[in-house]
């Protein structure tokens, strides 16, 4: 199994813990095969777009929350662990947010997902 990307829950472990109460009123469903392959399929892109954005300074993806209608900016680190936990546990940790993040450093995923595509059909042309 693959490592833990994400920080550690601060009560990891603790039978008081304020969120358990939260697993029992809404407990973790296990994956659907479709939602495993899909999860799957996201890691590897996700994986195709650091290798060729990090090396230009992109500090990671930014995802408009459609809870909250804000944009909320994961690095690659942060990102990678949270698509590796959804694989391996169904859920995410918990984390903080980034921390002043420079808007400028991320890309959304469609981006993304258009700067990867572009060069690999600049390379299939040469």
């Amino acid at each position: 199994m693959t490592p833990d990307l994400g920080p550690l829950d601060p009560f990891l472990g603790d039978p008081d813990d304020p969120a358990a109460m939260l697993d029992e009123l809404d407990p973790t469903e296990p994956l659907t095969d479709e939602e495993r392959a899909e999860l799957e399929s996201d890691l590897d892109e996700f994986m195709g777009f650091r290798r060729e954005l990090e090396p230009l300074d992109i500090d990671g993806i930014c995802i408009d929350c459609e809870d909250c209608g804000e944009p909320h900016y994961f690095g690659w680190d942060l990102m990678e662990g949270n698509l590796r936990n959804l694989l391996g546990q169904g859920q995410v940790n918990i984390h903080e947010p980034a921390f002043a993040p420079d808007p400028a450093a991320f890309v959304s995923w469609d981006y993304a997902r258009g700067y990867t595509d572009a060069l690999h059909a600049a390379a299939r042309r040469r």
